[in-house]
């Protein structure tokens, strides 16, 4: 296994700062946002100047780019016209992934608000059509569209993710695992998660996160619940309450082999956690103990 930084752990710096912080921590690869308006993230139309230094840069600092993190999610839309720009929109990054390298793509199961019910399987059947067609286009570029466990979306749930993965049944469309997100989202504890879904697990992401009292979840965004929604705080890894120890040790009894991402939450969260430097570093300290 090796160990990714991730640009949303970054948010004080630019895509080539946070490139060189993960070689001095000593990290192996970079997770990159791609989304208008972040500073550490790449514009999602990104020309080939801007690629080619992001490049220069991870090759000088001996750091692989691994995944890609646009935020489209409208693949399930009933609006045909808002579903065919998501898949635009992802082809893009799949040609920026050709470019740097990078063989992951997280994508979103779709966009749903929480409660939603309405016209759900005709919106799943929109979301395997979506995820079919862009597992194509990923595939001649040897990309992985990696779909990840998320709040607000039809794979909120390691039993949701599996049975999508398994229907859209396309061998470059896999699971991203965060048992964070499943933890927080009161879904599946690890035990159940990784027998349930991890024959479909491509990609990983790490956090922790240590629960409030006698509050629940809820989220009225996509991307990230806002303060006054939140049941947790994050927590730098193995200073929270999740079990890292065994989760590595029994996804690697299954067969994963694959990367870690250091999915730092200090750009929703940054007075949860100290800068990347800090807490970063000793997340990926941790994980080295117990790998």
């Amino acid at each position: 296994m090796k160990i990714a930084g991730h640009t949303m752990g970054t948010p004080e710096y630019t895509v080539p700062e946070a490139i060189k912080l993960f070689h001095e921590i000593g990290l192996d690869g970079a997770e990159i946002v791609v989304q208008d308006g972040y500073k550490s993230g790449l514009p999602t139309e990104c020309d080939e100047k801007v690629l080619a230094e992001t490049k220069k840069c991870a090759q000088e600092n001996g750091i692989e780019i691994c995944c890609l993190t646009p935020y489209n999610s409208y693949f399930n839309s009933l609006d045909e016209n808002e579903r065919l720009a998501e898949i635009e929109g992802i082809r893009k990054v799949i040609d920026y992934c050709a470019y740097l390298g990078a063989h992951y793509i997280r994508i979103y199961g779709g966009n749903i608000v929480a409660g939603d019910t309405f016209k759900v399987p005709e919106r799943r059947e929109k979301l395997i059509q979506s995820m079919r067609t862009l597992g194509d286009l990923a595939a001649e570029k040897d990309v992985t569209l990696v779909i990840e466990n998320h709040f607000n979306t039809m794979t909120v749930s390691a039993k949701d993710s599996a049975e999508l993965c398994r229907d859209i049944n396309h061998p470059a469309v896999r699971i991203l695992y965060d048992q964070a997100n499943l933890t927080f989202t009161e879904n599946e504890d690890y035990l159940t998660a990784i027998p349930l879904q991890q024959k479909y697990v491509a990609y990983m992401h790490v956090k922790d996160l240590e629960f409030k009292q006698g509050v629940s979840f809820s989220s009225s965004d996509v991307s990230h619940p806002d303060e006054s929604e939140r049941n947790v705080y994050t927590r730098i890894v193995g200073e929270g309450e999740l079990n890292w120890p065994e989760i590595l040790k029994m996804v690697k009894a299954e067969g994963y082999d694959g990367w870690l991402s250091l999915e730092y939450e200090r750009r929703w969260h940054p007075d949860d956690i100290p800068d990347a430097s800090i807490g970063m570093k000793k997340s990926a300290e941790y994980l080295r103990t117990i790998m």
